[in-house]
């Protein structure tokens, strides 16, 4: 089993430190906004790597953290006039809701940054005092400069970076390429108590130090999007191999960006759409059955055409499923037979069901060749269909004798067998249709639910951008016509919050 290592830039067996065990680490969420159907693919692509290590029969150990306190955070808390904490809360709780729509499993821990500062403050003060890091005004910085392998995983030059690459400009650093380990407290920010004053984690300490906590000094496989690559990964391995000089993570594996067009999505740019909605539109299967279509390292184009294409694909492997269903129903055949018992009944069965017998026997095979060339999830799918396609031609081709039938269900199965690592055709027929309709509703009544706090949300916002330019009988127009409308605003030092009258729901 061979997997893209960007580490070596080159595809590695894959050997994990200990026989049978594989411990993985995979960047999650920061907690400010849900997520988009472009992280989305990132979450489920190392949803299908672990799916499918387990179905190669390793036990897999998987983090993959949650970052309930940055920047966009604070941020998001300012503009809506409540607290930070509130913000992440939501979110993770948003998080978690979507994961469950996409399919995707949770992971073995879900450490939140919050809940490491001791552990991280720990970490910090090592790095301290093996003068990888130096305090400056209750800032803590990373000497980059000390760690000689730096820029081993992006493949940038020290030259490169001081020619313009993504650094943090702060004039208090030794060197304009030196990163953040702690920051100062700001008023008005969450702060904990630490050797060099009040203040909270950097982003990048912080999944150093939960991958550590939960996994170990050297984990086997790290991933994420490509666009974590540097400075994150890079500053990742800077920090955690200068405290334990070990490697840090064995195999590096990174997931291709989701375009539209020729441009990232992304929030930045308006291009993008929540994955929620995305899932409403077109279904968790055809979601999946979009990204595990193009290799996980290649970028995709996403479009509603190629969903749509998606939910037919995924809607003929079910039509099929329940006709075999239907076919040994009317021909009496529901009896179990282990997949084992088809040879003893091979003096039972037609040429042509023997034909179908030999193919059958060789497609599990097929699709672990294709799987465990690093993931390749196409071509996985491509033996799927073709398997799809031949049980299509064997039921419909001519008069099935019942010696045939037990050929039905094995096909069934397999089909079943080798969806379930890719998180795909899962779902018994009646059971499908019951969870559709019970479904739609529930993701109806929730999305208008969300729709309404967040157009809330917006007024909220506009209104106290009039009100800080002075436009003072406008903002409280807003007001009072909220209030009609049983929807209550507290205007407070650090912002406008806001709750409904009749609910007594704090927002």
């Amino acid at each position: 089993m061979k997997v893209y290592n960007t580490l070596t830039r080159r595809k590695e067996e894959l050997i994990p430190l200990d026989d049978g065990v594989i411990r993985m680490y995979a960047c999650g969420p920061t907690v400010h906004d849900r997520f988009t159907i472009a992280n989305a693919r990132t979450f489920l692509v190392f949803d299908v790597i672990r799916r499918y290590l387990e179905f190669k029969g390793y036990k897999v150990i998987y983090t993959q953290n949650i970052t309930d306190i940055e920047d966009k955070i604070i941020n998001r808390a300012k503009k809506l006039g409540i607290p930070a904490q509130e913000v992440a809360e939501r979110y993770t709780e948003a998080f978690f809701e979507d994961l469950e729509r996409l399919g995707i499993r949770r992971a073995t821990y879900h450490p939140r940054a919050t809940e490491m500062v001791p552990q991280i403050i720990e970490f910090i003060q090592a790095l301290i005092e093996k003068g990888y890091a130096y305090v400056v005004d209750g800032n803590v910085y990373y000497r980059v400069r000390r760690f000689p392998d730096y820029g081993k995983l992006s493949g940038k030059r020290l030259e490169e970076l001081e020619a313009g690459a993504r650094v943090e400009p702060d004039p208090r650093k030794e060197d304009p390429l030196d990163f953040a380990l702690w920051k100062a407290a700001k008023p008005g920010e969450p702060a904990w108590e630490s050797p060099w004053g009040k203040g909270r984690p950097g982003w990048h300490i912080e999944c150093s130090v939960m991958a550590i906590s939960t996994l170990g000094e050297t984990i086997d496989i790290h991933g994420g999007g490509q666009d974590l690559i540097f400075p994150h990964h890079e500053n990742e391995i800077a920090q955690s191999e200068a405290i334990t000089g070990k490697p840090f993570a064995r195999y590096w594996l990174h997931g291709g960006l989701v375009m539209v067009g020729e441009q990232e999505m992304h929030k930045s740019l308006g291009n993008f759409e929540y994955a929620r909605e995305v899932v409403e539109r077109h279904g968790r299967e055809a979601v999946r059955l979009f990204f595990l279509s193009r290799h996980y390292r290649k970028p995709i184009n996403f479009s509603h055409e190629a969903l749509e294409e998606a939910e037919a694909a995924v809607e003929r492997v079910y039509n099929l499923l329940e006709e075999i269903d239907y076919e040994l129903k009317q021909r009496g055949s529901q009896k179990e037979e282990p997949s084992e018992a088809l040879d003893a009944d091979a003096d039972s069965m037609s040429e042509r069901g023997l034909d179908f017998l030999r193919y059958l026997e060789g497609v599990r095979a097929e699709f672990e060749r294709e799987m465990d060339d690093d993931f390749n999830t196409p071509g996985g799918l491509g033996v799927i269909f073709e398997l799809v396609r031949r049980t299509n031609a064997f039921l419909h081709g001519a008069q099935l004798p019942e010696g045939d039938l037990p050929l039905l269900r094995r096909a069934a199965e397999l089909i079943r067998e080798l969806g379930q690592p890719l998180g795909l055709f899962q779902e018994a027929s009646e059971a499908r249709t019951k969870a559709t309709i019970a479904g739609t509703a529930r993701v109806a009544a929730a999305s208008q639910e969300e729709l309404t706090e967040e157009l809330i949300d917006f007024i909220v916002e506009v209104r106290s951008e009039l009100r800080a330019k002075r436009e003072f009988e406008l903002a409280d127009r807003i007001r009072q016509r909220l209030g009609e409308l049983g929807i209550e605003l507290k205007d407070k030092p650090e912002g406008t919050s806001w709750s409904f009258k009749l609910r007594s729901r704090r927002r």
